[in-house]
């Protein structure tokens, strides 16, 4: 429905598409395999995520699986298994600066919404961890048996689980293997909400992201950061000067702020210009 200015990355295990004006929709595309993603693809998400914070005529990205069953149902086992034969060149060897997926540890600009359309375990339970928001398919599930194969959830999502939930219930998922249902998900404010239908999971996510949309992207990326630096720092008077200090003269003195307030005095829609922030 929309078209960005500028060329998104090339990748071989992500599909890209843009279901409304403003909106990226990223498909982990490796169906065969749970969409269970390589070393590589991880460095294609993070190239893809850095050229959607740029690209100034996106301002929400969702990210979902293909098929019906998984959305990501973590590393590439198998292909990890391969390796203690035939070790990758150095710079494949881990996950990038922005995580499992580009996005378990990413910090980012614009916000990301989760689908989670199916199993959603390991990494793949990581990226829900760190998305802004997640609208969870019915027959999703969520886990993190890393613990079960000798490994452990190492791209940021153990931190991540016990900020939202606490520590005895972060400890039960990531100690024994006890996988969420969508519902039990909700219940422990993992997810945002969970899907009327398997079938509407994407349309759910695009319909929020939408509210997303529509708003002054400047204020989505400050109001996201504060939002982030509170999460992260635990210190709500750090969190709050720190957004200050980096945003307020940006946003106050922008084109979008005057924009929203003659608009709200003339009582007309907003029509925003992409964000220079």
């Amino acid at each position: 429905m929309s078209s960005p200015t500028s060329q998104p990355p090339m990748s071989t295990s992500f599909i890209l598409s843009y279901p409304a004006p403003h909106i990226l929709l990223v498909t982990i595309n490796r169906p065969k395999s749970m969409n269970c993603i390589p070393t590589y693809a991880h460095w294609e998400a993070e190239s893809i995520f850095t050229w959607f914070d740029a690209e100034t005529s996106l301002r929400v990205a969702i990210i979902t699986g293909a098929g019906s069953k998984a959305f990501c149902a973590g590393q590439d086992l198998i292909e990890q298994a391969s390796f203690q034969a035939r070790p990758p060149p150095i710079f494949a060897r881990g996950h990038p600066p922005s995580g499992f997926a580009g996005l378990s540890r990413r910090a980012g600009k614009k916000p990301v919404v989760a689908a989670a359309n199916g199993f959603a375990l390991g990494g793949g339970f990581e990226i829900c961890l760190n998305c802004d928001m997640v609208v969870a398919s019915p027959t999703a599930s969520f886990g993190l048996p890393e613990a079960g194969v000798g490994i452990y959830a190492a791209a940021g999502g153990l931190p991540r689980l016990v900020r939202n939930v606490g520590l005895p219930i972060a400890s039960e998922i990531a100690l024994t293997g006890r996988r969420l249902t969508a519902q039990e998900a909700l219940d422990f404010h993992l997810v945002n909400r969970v899907s009327k239908t398997p079938e509407s999971v994407v349309d759910e996510a695009v319909e929020l992201a939408l509210k997303v949309a529509g708003l002054s992207p400047d204020s989505v990326v400050v109001t996201r950061h504060g939002l982030r630096e509170a999460w992260e720092t635990g210190s709500v008077e750090r969190a709050t000067q720190r957004t200050s200090e980096r945003f307020d003269r940006q946003l106050f003195e922008g084109e979008n702020m005057k924009i929203g307030i003659r608009a709200f005095a003339m009582k007309k829609e907003p029509e925003w210009l992409p964000s220079k922030i």
